[in-house]
């Protein structure tokens, strides 16, 4: 049988009021705490796939870090759990929540075939915005106090670091094809967040996660099976399948529990605001490997970052 919350009237309003709520005390801290760690997995991984990228192509890689991630954390699921997985009830839920992120994925690499990664970093800054929107949409959620104004400081500090502190690269942004592409991608990360808490029964966060990745791993797999079947998997170097394995277990199945974990503790909005901490992150990561620090402007536009983060921690929830 598959793994059910017993769905009386009861247990419905139950579940819609328990994961449809804002948790409070130790649980939201936590849900803020996962949120940071996200964001410094995911700035951790730009390093990584510089060197992987040259060597395979973007669905391949990512059919890859999904097979690996999903191995890996059906194990864990299986030593938690102690017995077989649990097939889920109603699978259709997590064919729509991996539709979302694999949209996600396929859109942001064709994105930068046709573009660079600062048009597409800008994009991205769209996505906390429209989480907002869907915050309200699926869950009634409603931004108040400084949630808003937070957000907006927070934005405005990461496209400052995006683009380097340069007013004329600002200026020079052009939306065209692949930035209007990756928009679409954008959207279905942002409703991503919002579904989770709509769509979630019950489900421990380890179920949960695994069937998100497999269905997620399946679609972006189908999408890509001609690059799959194209690609010489023996020749592969070695640094490239460490690579592979560092994204999938950090920055694939790591993220994909992080982002669950905080999407059923923590408001739409706040949840993907944390991705304005990436550029930041990858600043100081790049100044600690010996790369060279960012000018003292873009490290400044870092800290107006951080001060809209910590005003939106501090806002109430709507």
């Amino acid at each position: 049988m598959g793994f059910r919350v017993n769905e009386t009237v009861t247990t419905k309003a139950a579940r819609q009021a328990g994961y449809r709520q804002n948790a409070t005390g130790p649980q939201k801290t936590l849900g803020h705490l996962a949120m940071v760690a996200f964001a410094a997995l995911v700035a951790g991984s730009f390093s990584v796939g510089a060197i992987v990228a040259p060597h395979i192509g973007p669905a391949s890689l990512n059919a890859a870090r999904f097979l690996v991630a999903i191995v890996l954390m059906g194990i864990v699921v299986r030593v938690v759990l102690r017995r077989p997985i649990p097939f889920p009830a109603a699978p259709w839920r997590f064919l729509v929540m991996g539709g979302a992120m694999a949209l996600f994925f396929i859109t942001m690499f064709t994105a930068l075939g046709m573009t660079d990664p600062v048009s597409t970093g800008a994009v991205f800054t769209l996505m906390p915005f429209l989480s907002t929107f869907f915050g309200y949409l699926f869950l009634r959620q409603v931004p108040r106090g400084l949630v808003l104004p937070s957000l907006i400081l927070a934005g405005v500090g990461a496209i400052w670091v995006i683009f380097g502190g340069d007013l004329d690269a600002m200026r020079r942004f052009d939306v065209g094809r692949g930035e209007t592409i990756f928009f679409f991608g954008v959207v279905g990360h942002a409703a991503y967040a919002s579904l989770v808490r709509f769509y979630n029964r019950g489900e421990p966060v380890l179920v949960f996660t695994f069937w998100t990745l497999l269905a997620t791993g399946i679609i972006i797999a189908v999408y890509g099976v001609g690059e799959i079947a194209a690609t010489h998997w023996q020749s592969i170097p070695f640094k490239v399948w460490a690579g592979i394995l560092y994204l999938a277990i950090f920055t694939t199945a790591g993220t994909f529990f992080l982002l669950q974990f905080a999407a059923l503790r923590l408001p739409a909005s706040k949840v993907l605001a944390y991705n304005y901490l990436t550029p930041t992150l990858i600043i100081i990561y790049e100044g600690l490997l010996g790369h060279g620090w960012a000018s003292f402007s873009v490290i400044a536009g870092a800290g107006v970052t951080i001060l809209g983060l910590v005003l939106l921690v501090l806002a109430p929830d709507g």
